[in-house]
């Protein structure tokens, strides 16, 4: 009997120094994970690492506490976490995403980009939301618009390279064509900068993302338009068909048990269509 104890004891002892990625190599192999990826075809293996601009709430912001929050943060460790990896934001601004993903920095890109033909040709892309257009104004503006050809001769803010450029940007060549006055598209490097341009006075409006533009009404910062325009499916991207294809499984997992819709009824974003797969859309690379 005391020789048991002494066992336990000395097992204990053990366990406690022993090593932290010992540890959670042992604790993954207690993990059943939905879809098994190859360590090799990670960046790092064990851990899922996506990059994220946290400027965009109620998707993915900063709290007081310097934490990341919001629905992509917490879809983002769901996923990990069914597929048995640590996960691993990598916080930086939009533009140098595609180029750095594409350098092998991280696996993923989960910062509500919107699924395009061109993206889909270079990138493996999993729509996981669908997304569209408001267009808002100042809380103390007079400005009314009836419909997009209201924004002719106004001068738009946006974050750069997004769904929302290119959207308003054909907006303002068909203006154009029709004999109206263009649009003068203001662009900036994150959805906050666009936001402060605004606040001080230096455009007519601004072309945010929905549940932006709800957030923001919500709170007093702006008032909203022009709601749901255009509109586009929003999706995660990889640099590896295998890791995008076992977040696809993941995600079908989410929905199955009920937790992607409960997760996007709690914070107010479109699911994607019951009746639409979560799949890689596209040819992907080569």
């Amino acid at each position: 009997m005391r020789s048991r104890t002494r066992f336990k004891l000395v097992l204990a002892a053990a366990l406690f120094t022993m090593p932290l990625p010992f540890m959670a190599s042992a604790r993954a192999q207690g993990c059943a994970p939905v879809a098994a990826i190859a360590p090799s075809h990670l960046v790092e293996a064990g851990k899922l690492q996506l990059a994220i601009n946290p400027t965009l709430p109620p998707q993915q912001f900063v709290d007081s506490k310097g934490e990341l929050q919001g629905l992509n943060v917490e879809l983002g460790n769901d996923i990990a976490k069914r597929l048995c990896l640590q996960m691993s934001f990598v916080r930086m601004d939009f533009p140098p995403m595609i180029p750095a993903l594409q350098a092998g920095r991280f696996d993923g890109i989960h910062t509500g980009m919107f699924w395009t033909e061109e993206r889909s040709k270079i990138l493996f892309l999993v729509p996981y939301a669908l997304q569209s257009i408001s267009i808002t104004v100042p809380a103390n503006s007079s400005l009314k618009l009836a419909d997009p050809d209201d924004l002719a001769g106004k001068t738009v803010v946006i974050e750069v390279n997004t769904y929302q450029e290119r959207w308003l940007k054909g907006l303002s060549d068909d203006l154009v064509k029709r004999g109206k006055a263009a649009i003068n598209v203001r662009g900036f490097t994150t959805a906050t900068e666009a936001m402060t341009a605004l606040r001080a006075g230096q455009a007519d409006a601004a072309a945010l993302l929905d549940y932006m533009a709800v957030d923001m009404t919500r709170r007093g910062v702006v008032k909203t338009e022009l709601f749901r325009l255009g509109g586009a499916p929003s999706a995660m991207a990889f640099r590896d068909r295998s890791v995008a294809e076992a977040v696809a499984k993941a995600l079908t997992a989410a929905r199955d048990d009920g937790s992607y819709g409960k997760l996007f009824d709690r914070f107010g974003l479109t699911q994607l269509p019951a009746d639409q797969p979560f799949a890689i859309r596209g040819t992907g690379p080569g």
